[in-house]
């Protein structure tokens, strides 16, 4: 079983990217052997970042929470529109709280804009943001453009296009996030063989 998180990175009155993320959701949702959760920022509420919030006495329980939900997934999909030619600053502020949540796991991104290039800035500044976390960005992006045309009010999308792009979107980040759990399942059986076969070794070496 996989468990595959989705962030919606918007929290503005009368944003149309969480049409988007709903639709992704269904999506997934229809996948066998997959979980999936939305994590939306709008409800999460998370505060600006000030500290380390793990090393404080009293630590946030937004943001333990919130680190319990990126910790139990297998993948992450970032959804954010692009405001000034980049990602949200809520969705900016939201990861850097994290670190170690988000190392070596596959990560998509998706953007949406207005107009016809659909916000292809924000997904590549997201991408560049996922390789800092560590992180594994696959490299089909899905972007949306016309986001107020393309999904309707029941999270739908209004033609062939956007449904086609939509699936292809998530065919392939359920194909990569399994190579990637599969690869690391096989990494740490061999790390346990491995020290095995050290600890056996050594145990004859004080025995002879």
């Amino acid at each position: 079983m996989m468990h595959i998180a989705l962030i919606l990175g918007s929290v503005r009155d009368g944003r149309k990217s969480n049409r988007v993320a709903q639709h992704l959701l269904t999506l997934l949702q229809e996948v066998p052997e997959v979980t999936t959760s939305l994590l939306d920022l709008a409800t999460w509420q998370l505060p600006l970042l000030t500290d380390r919030w793990s090393q404080s006495p009293e630590p946030n329980p937004q943001l333990a929470a919130f680190s319990l939900e990126l910790s139990r997934a297998d993948g992450i999909i970032l959804i954010s529109p692009e405001y000034h030619g980049s990602y949200t600053g809520v969705l900016k502020n939201a990861i850097d709280h994290f670190w170690n949540e988000f190392k070596k796991k596959p990560i998509g991104v998706v953007s949406t804009g207005s107009g016809r290039f659909g916000g292809i800035n924000a997904s590549s500044e997201m991408q560049n943001l996922v390789l800092s976390l560590g992180a594994f960005p696959m490299p089909t992006k899905l972007i949306v453009p016309f986001v107020h045309q393309t999904y309707a009010e029941d999270a739908t999308p209004t033609d062939e296009r956007s449904s086609k792009d939509a699936s292809t979107f998530i065919e392939e980040f359920v194909w990569f996030s399994n190579a990637l759990l599969v690869a690391k399942q096989h990494h740490a059986s061999q790390n346990t063989i491995y020290l095995k076969h050290t600890k056996k070794s050594s145990q004859n070496e004080m025995t002879s």
